[in-house]
């Protein structure tokens, strides 16, 4: 299968094959048909899968083939983070470049006035955060009259990271009319529920089981005291090379003493997050790409949305709280088609946590102990089987005292809510189609 054969126009496939891209990923070659059919799409893949390509691609067949109807931005791509859409802004400046879309990305951190003045001379494609975005708004700086597509990118960490407020507001100033595309690495409960308020009849795609990891990518983890783990790292960089490797953190704070312990030991890293300002977080990533800095320390937040080719190792200095976050974590590492190593320093009081992660993506991590490092307290082997209720209900009838049944874990709390719904714009571009109430 090609590109062309997906219905993408000349110029859009001779710019994917300027990027090296001659045959379409999954997610692709099944969310591009869809997009161009001009319906809704609701598509979750894996991390590192092309999710990109797979809307920026029929995004900009379908705005070359629409005809425009006012000044306005054209096409809106929501992104949770300032990485996340310089990433998304990049490829849309790639894939454009045999066309003559006009494209800009708005987000925090920055000064805002440059902002302004590119988006007044008027553009196409907008990538943006929510907060920033609306600050334009508000400025007068950005109209949406000529809306035809709305795209929510890594819609599963916009809910986390709380904007569903910010997402409500926004799609009030958006028309009616108009096609809808939601792209998450999962399809969670809270995702489903937005879905159903934003999304009319969408086409659904899903190209891996829900929170499932990367076949190429190798997972293991190391059971280490806590005060050690930072010794423990230094080890693994120097015996093993490592001349690239993207280290997780819990907070900024740890982050940041994790970044001095190695600069002391002599590898030199930087840390990204969200307290450091967005020349900083720039300056250390383009670092890390470039080989300057061997270590790149990050928080969950900061990490999400990070694009880099061939990254070998991911390290989880600590274990996410929330388990889905962990195949966020790794998915950095082992993309588009290439290996990767995952490596988790874990220590005993981390042992619920890593239960957790095994529940959810199915498998045992394999435990692996480093000379010198080994732990006081050692690391269960499997997570705890949860009771089997028709003993316990046989040991009530009996009179036997009643055993604790295991708990299901409790579902965090939903972010979720019902935004209006939309109607999207037919492939047509007819009008007659009717509205559903906001």
């Amino acid at each position: 299968m090609s590109f062309s054969s997906l219905g993408l126009s000349e110029s859009l496939v001779r710019a994917t094959a300027d990027q090296g891209y001659d045959t379409p990923s999954p997610i692709q070659s099944q969310a591009i048909p869809a997009v161009l059919s001009g319906k809704d799409v609701m598509a979750a893949a894996q991390t590192g899968t092309g999710k990109t390509a797979g809307f920026t691609l029929p995004l900009l067949q379908r705005l070359a083939e629409l005809p425009r109807r006012g000044r306005g931005v054209r096409a809106l791509i929501l992104t949770p983070t300032r990485e996340l859409a310089a990433q998304v802004g990049d490829s849309v400046a790639l894939y454009s470049k045999y066309q003559s879309t006009s494209s800009a990305v708005v987000f925090g951190g920055v000064k805002i006035n440059p902002q302004m003045r590119k988006l007044h001379k008027g553009v196409d494609v907008l990538v943006a955060t929510p907060g920033r975005l609306l600050d334009l708004y508000q400025q007068n700086a950005v109209k949406f009259d000529a809306l035809d597509i709305l795209v929510l990118d890594e819609a599963d960490r916009m809910l986390d990271m709380g904007f569903i407020r910010d997402i409500r507001k926004i799609l009030a100033l958006l028309p009616e009319q108009r096609q809808n595309l939601l792209f998450s690495a999962t399809f969670s409960g809270e995702i489903r529920k937005l879905a159903q308020g934003l999304l009319d009849a969408p086409v659904q795609v899903e190209v891996a089981a829900r929170n499932t990891t990367a076949k190429t990518i190798k997972q293991t983890v190391y059971p280490v005291d806590q005060k050690q783990k930072s010794a423990l790292l230094s080890k693994l960089v120097n015996q093993h090379d490592w001349q690239q490797v993207l280290v997780f953190t819990r907070t900024k704070h740890g982050a940041n003493r994790l970044t001095q312990k190695l600069e002391k030991d002599g590898i030199t890293a930087a840390a990204i997050h969200g307290n450091k300002s967005q020349g900083a977080r720039t300056r250390a990533l383009s670092n890390f790409k470039q080989g300057d800095i061997r270590v790149l320390v990050a928080t969950d937040i900061a990490a999400r949305g990070l694009d880099i080719k061939q990254l070998p190792q991911v390290v989880n200095f600590e274990l996410p709280n929330v388990p889905e976050d962990y195949v966020h974590r790794i998915g950095r590492t082992g993309r588009a088609g290439e290996s990767g190593h995952a490596l988790s320093l874990v220590s005993a009081d981390e042992g619920k946590l890593l239960a957790g992660i095994e529940r959810l993506i199915n498998q045992q991590i394999p435990r692996k102990t480093v000379e010198g490092f080994e732990p006081i307290n050692n690391l269960p082997l499997k997570p705890k089987a949860k009771a089997d209720p028709s003993r316990a209900r046989k040991g009530r009838g009996q009179g036997a005292g009643r055993s604790p049944s295991a708990r299901s874990g409790g579902g965090e709390s939903g972010n979720g809510g019902n935004p209006g719904r939309r109607r999207s714009r037919p492939a047509s571009g007819n009008q007659g189609r009717t509205s559903s109430s906001r």
